[in-house]
């Protein structure tokens, strides 16, 4: 190696700056992307268990028969951990008295401002 300049390969700084920058880009996106699919997860768990608890109303109004269906009865239920404000609202139907539309609202909070899910059903006179 006397008189022979050895040349040495690598990676300058602005290469590896890029590099990073590119990595660093990526790596935002991957956390943003787990962020949105936790958040979704737990919007679709709260909307299946509101929706698990207007059935639960619902279903109760079609074994107990009852006539006329209470207008504006609101109440609670235990689900998963969770207590689940529910409100039924009676509407009349094209069909006269014979036919009511029922539809059940789920709030996360019990001063009913904003509802998590509503589900309606049809309720005929026994």
């Amino acid at each position: 190696m006397t008189g022979s300049k050895r040349q040495i390969k690598g990676f300058t700084i602005l290469e590896v700056i890029v590099a990073l920058a590119i990595l660093a880009t990526a790596g935002v996106a991957v956390v943003q992307s787990s962020s949105v699919h936790i958040n979704n997860q737990d919007k679709l768990q709260q909307l299946m268990l509101a929706n698990w608890v207007a059935n639960n109303q619902l279903n109760t109004l079609l074994i107990e028969k009852k006539w006329p269906v209470q207008k504006n009865k609101k109440g609670d239920m235990e689900m998963a951990g969770a207590t689940w404000y529910w409100q039924q609202k009676v509407a009349k139907t094209s069909f006269g008295e014979e036919l009511v539309a029922v539809t059940v609202s789920v709030y996360q909070d019990r001063d009913y401002q904003e509802y998590v899910t509503e589900l309606t059903s049809y309720i005929g006179k026994p």
